[in-house]
């Protein structure tokens, strides 16, 4: 994080407003890094230890963000009281107070957004900006274009009428299919309620994007840091997608 003017960090940090942060540093009541602080210096509050009457600020954590690959059969919770694994087995070493962006249940697998930016999760989870997230599932059955165009249309749950979903057939296995599926709502166990409506229960589900982040390379386990373009495009899309935005278009 780059210097900025003392005033500001301590009316970012809740201390005073700015006016009153310069008659603090007026008074000699702030210290930066020992020395008694003077109005127009700068620092950094993730380097730089700043005091106010003695007392330490305590420097704000950055904002980080990280895609992690969820096992099959790990809770995404930090404690589960059954005694499973959870995710927070996985991100022990990560110095940061993370927290998954919404959930996948426990048998489903694929990407999980942790982070501890609170206004980018809101935005993710929150209906009216219909987020899209990719899944690839493994269903009973061999399914037909005609039961597919069901869930294109709306799948009627017992909460409601699901909104219109992006789907694409991938290929036939035995007895099985397997189909790429696009939502942008989050109601608990949607996809596979919604296959079940179709009489194709779901035997293996796979999340592989949240809106244009993708897991690429990484295993079951695995955890990295969004690279700064993957953030950029995430930000860019997800606090800037306007609460109109429509549906799926079908076989979009």
């Amino acid at each position: 994080m780059a210097a900025i003017r003392l005033q500001k960090i301590l009316a970012e940090m809740g201390i005073a407003s700015r006016r009153k942060a310069e008659e603090l540093i007026l008074e000699g009541r702030v210290t930066v890094n020992g020395k008694i602080a003077e109005l127009g210096m700068k620092a950094d509050p993730e380097v730089d230890h700043i005091k106010v009457d003695g007392r330490l600020l305590i420097r704000p954590e950055p904002k980080v963000y990280y895609i992690f690959y969820k096992p099959e059969g790990v809770v995404t919770t930090l404690y589960d009281p059954e005694g499973r694994p959870t995710i927070k087995d996985f991100i022990k070493r990560i110095p940061y107070r993370i927290y998954p962006v919404g959930r996948l249940d426990y048998h489903s697998e694929g990407l999980l957004l942790l982070t501890n930016d609170g206004e980018l999760s809101y935005a993710i989870l929150h209906p009216s900006r219909k987020i899209p997230k990719t899944y690839i599932v493994k269903v009973k059955g061999h399914v037909e274009e005609k039961e597919l165009d069901k869930l294109r249309h709306g799948i009627r749950l017992e909460e409601g009428l699901t909104a219109p979903a992006r789907v694409r057939f991938i290929r036939y296995s035995e007895a099985n299919s397997w189909v790429e599926i696009t939502i942008h709502e989050g109601r608990k166990r949607q996809v596979r309620r919604m296959f079940e409506k179709i009489g194709h229960p779901v035997l293996k589900l796979k999340r592989i994007a949240i809106n244009g982040l993708r897991l690429g390379t990484l295993k079951p386990g695995e955890i990295r840091q969004l690279t700064k373009e993957e953030l950029q495009l995430l930000k860019r899309e997800v606090l800037q997608t306007k609460k109109d935005t429509g549906p799926f278009k079908e076989n979009a």
